[in-house]
């Protein structure tokens, strides 16, 4: 096995998303001491982190993505005291822990931001990115904003536009500002100081724009990769206003802080279309850049042995010294279950497929709360909706509140023992049937697959850091797979069709729909 240092090499996180995990206070809002009491449902999974989606202080017009005070949790959380013990918590049990760093941009409430926006000679003018208009008034340049409309904002005190590549309520850092990245790098090193293990950085590759504020260049026809009509975000190709080369050198900077502490790593969210994949090569190379990045590719609705085989051969070939870290779910996208089902299919066959597969691919995986009972997307009413990016593009495009929807505990307690409160979000009752209290007690249940799943991965070399070697001879709708090491060799076949398949080389063995073989090769 890995020294300690190696320790996010093949490890298991479990994604926490804290406002919707348990509460504790019984204001409806989940909560760091809820997070505390919770935390052995994670260890007994089999999990050796656990990644805390944001706690900060925020004014929440993004549900904490927009961080007002990075060395702070906000109140609806708890307190720094509270996060302490949280880290002790995990210590005892054995889990890590990796915090959320949203560091491309800040909220617009920071104090930061209101020295920058105050005046054009301030201390602080260049810490975020300001433009001028054109000489018609409009905007500098075509960029556009994920969450609908142009990235620039015009701000009446400055007369100036500033960037945003999310929220308007979300002005984006200035990384040009060798000030900007030292401040930043300081408030990362304050959650070090308190025992922190690991960051997730979100949207790392939009750290960086481009100097020159020049026109995204329009996507190639048969090439748009978003909803056309939902979001007009993918119809440029985002050339300058992100994936930035010089932002290699800031991922040098942040690598080189963890160093100092030691045992520490870094997982970088990569959201870049058709080039996410050479993005990760080039974040992962070597020793002194991240750890490890995951993309959307596994994230998507796609769901093929053909679309699975194309990621991981070209994660290979882009990056084979490189560390990826696979999901299937995350808080940003539909349940995979809900993503991948066919119509008239089982959803708990598909989850215990997925389970499957995912702890065989190479790489680190992450398991999203909620996952391991299998439950599906939440039917939100649009009067129920949080999200900022739904309520945009509703009903195109219903957002991302039915993945968050609170934790289902205890069946027959109020809210399925997430709250005593009303929960920010509503728990769907077709998610109690699905509680860990009732599968605890079924040993075929969904969370004992799940168990069983991550201590077969983690008793195998070959599953937890070994190489892999796809095979094409089994057919179209079959993924089959070589892991190795240390002396191991384990065959996988997972078979994504709807009809039963014979492997090749394997005579007795068939495959019926979302079967899978894993074994000794």
């Amino acid at each position: 096995m890995h020294n300690d240092a190696d320790w996010w090499r093949g490890c298991v996180i479990y994604q926490i998303y804290p406002r919707s995990f348990q509460d504790t206070t019984g204001d409806g809002s989940g909560d760091l001491r809820g997070v505390a009491q919770r935390l052995s449902h994670a260890a007994a999974l089999g999990a050796d982190a656990v990644w805390l989606s944001p706690f900060f202080t925020s004014p929440m017009a993004d549900m904490g993505y927009d961080v007002s005070d990075y060395c702070d949790v906000d109140p609806i959380f708890g307190t720094i005291a509270d996060f302490d013990a949280v880290v002790a918590e995990a210590h005892r049990l054995g889990l890590k822990v990796v915090i959320d760093q949203v560091l491309s941009h800040s909220s617009d409430k920071h104090p930061w931001f209101a020295e920058s926006r105050s005046g054009r000679t301030s201390a602080k003018a260049d810490w975020y990115v300001w433009a001028d208009p054109k000489p018609d008034g409009s905007a500098p340049n075509n960029w556009l904003s994920i969450f609908g409309g142009p990235a620039w904002e015009w701000d009446s005190v400055r007369k100036q536009y500033y960037l945003h590549n999310f929220l308007a309520s979300q002005p984006d850092l200035n990384f040009h500002n060798a000030e900007v990245q030292e401040a930043l790098l300081e408030t990362v090193r304050f959650w070090l100081e308190r025992g922190v293990d690991g960051f997730r950085l979100d949207t790392v590759n939009f750290y960086v724009h481009d100097d020159l504020l020049r026109d995204n260049p329009p996507m190639p026809r048969g090439k748009v990769n978003d909803i056309p009509d939902t979001n007009p975000y993918g119809y440029q190709d985002h050339v300058y206003d992100k994936t930035r080369p010089e932002n290699v050198a800031f991922l040098k900077r942040f690598r080189s802080l963890l160093d100092e502490y030691g045992a520490r790593a870094a997982v970088g969210e990569v959201g870049d279309g058709e080039r996410s994949l050479r993005t990760v090569a080039e974040y992962t190379a070597g020793n002194d850049r991240l750890h490890m990045c995951y993309t959307f590719d596994m994230l998507s609705p796609e769901f093929s042995a053909e679309h699975v085989r194309n990621c991981i051969a070209a994660f290979e070939q882009a990056a084979p010294d490189g560390w990826v870290c696979w999901a299937f779910s995350n808080h940003d996208v539909a349940r995979h279950v809900s993503r991948w089902l066919r119509q008239g299919g089982d959803p708990d066959t598909l989850a215990r497929f997925s389970a499957a597969l995912l702890c065989s691919l190479r790489g680190s995986i992450c398991i999203y709360q909620g996952e391991e009972l299998g439950l599906q997307e939440a039917d939100l009413a649009f009067e129920d909706l949080r999200d900022p990016y739904g309520i945009r593009f509703w009903p195109g495009f219903k957002g991302r509140d039915g993945c968050r929807t609170p934790m289902v505990w205890e069946a027959g307690r109020p809210h399925g023992g997430f709250s005593d409160g009303l929960p920010w979000l509503p728990v769907p009752g077709e998610h109690l049937t699905h509680a860990v209290e009732l599968q605890e007690q079924d040993n075929a249940s969904i969370l004992h697959h799940y168990r069983a799943m991550l201590r077969f991965r983690k008793a195998s070399p070959a599953l937890t850091s070994g190489s892999i070697t796809l095979e094409d001879h089994h057919g179209g709708n079959v993924l089959a797979f070589v892991r190795e090491a240390e002396g191991e060799r384990v065959f996988c076949a997972f078979n994504f069709g709807t009809d039963a398949v014979q492997l090749a080389d394997q005579a007795n063995t068939t495959l019926p729909p979302l079967g899978w073989l894993i074994h000794p090769a």
